[in-house]
């Protein structure tokens, strides 16, 4: 039987899967309604790396190494990915969105699996 912290983290796992699936599927049907070029999506960009870098730099004790690992790799690569996507051609804008999709499922994924092998 799995303790009530351990329900709620692999239920935020799925909800990470479930963004990463929605996000895939708005950028494989080009349904992009924001501005790839505002200081705002920069800004959000860059957070997420620095989020990111952050969490690689100074683990939380709470998780595993693989658990911060996971988290901390994912958030750069999206936070990457969204740069990209303020600078890339339109053409190519779809695609790297479904590619941000994809790393946020994973990411849901493997933490998952991570927090129910410990159990």
């Amino acid at each position: 039987m799995l303790s009530p912290d351990r329900v709620m983290r692999v239920t935020i796992e799925a909800l990470f899967v479930a963004l990463g699936a929605l996000v895939v599927w708005l950028g494989a049907t080009r349904h992009i309604f924001f501005d790839r070029s505002s200081l705002g999506w920069l800004g959000v960009a860059v957070l997420l790396i620095l989020w990111g870098a952050r969490g690689l730099w100074k683990p939380t004790r709470l998780l595993t190494r693989a658990e911060n690992w996971t988290r901390g790799l994912s958030l750069v690569t999206i936070g990457l990915l969204m740069a990209a996507i303020s600078r890339v051609p339109v053409a190519w804008v779809a695609p790297a969105l479904a590619g941000t999709g994809a790393v946020l499922a994973m990411r849901g994924l493997i933490g998952a699996v991570l927090i129910l092998r410990a159990s």
